[in-house]
């Protein structure tokens, strides 16, 4: 595993500069779990927010029956209603846009939100799905046999790890 050269405090500048416009007065944050949820906990603190969600797409992955049950499927905590909100869904990178698919599952089984708009810290390419972000700090490719995925140290500093999957 190796760092790849982003500046993820940079980018994460970016994201809060961009999730700042979407949050209207009846706009909630969710976090996806993990990297999605730590960037939802620092945005929280730097918008002023009294709380966040955080939600996990283990319960809807579409991949269940090859990965089983995965230890993040009881990380959801949604501590707001989620009927007739605006809900900004957070992620760190955006491939395919299925674990977003099984997130906006997750969220419905708790109530229908006025709208779900995405924003993320990279957005990789590679789409499977129709899936889009409104709000994305960057856009590059990334060979598919590899992983980008967001790291965050113990002082709360985020940074990027990239692994190459072997065939």
């Amino acid at each position: 595993m190796s760092t790849l050269h982003l500046d993820a405090e940079a980018l994460y500048a970016d994201l809060l500069s961009g999730v700042r416009t979407l949050m209207t007065p009846d706009a909630v944050l969710v976090g996806i779990w993990s990297g999605g949820a730590w960037l939802a906990e620092r945005l929280q603190r730097d918008l002023g927010l009294a709380e966040h969600g955080v939600i996990s797409s283990a319960l809807h992955r579409d991949d269940f029956n090859s990965r089983g049950m995965s230890a993040s499927a009881d990380h959801t905590r949604l501590p707001f209603d989620v009927k007739g909100k605006r809900i900004v869904l957070v992620d760190d990178v955006l491939y395919t846009g299925r674990t977003i698919r099984a997130v906006i599952n997750e969220l419905y089984d708790f109530g229908r939100p006025a709208s779900v708009t995405l924003a993320v810290l990279v957005d990789r390419g590679g789409r499977e799905l129709p899936i889009a972000a409104a709000v994305s700090a960057a856009r590059l490719t990334v060979p598919p046999q590899q992983r980008l995925s967001l790291a965050r140290a113990d002082d709360g500093r985020f940074s990027f790890k990239i692994e190459t999957r072997l065939a």
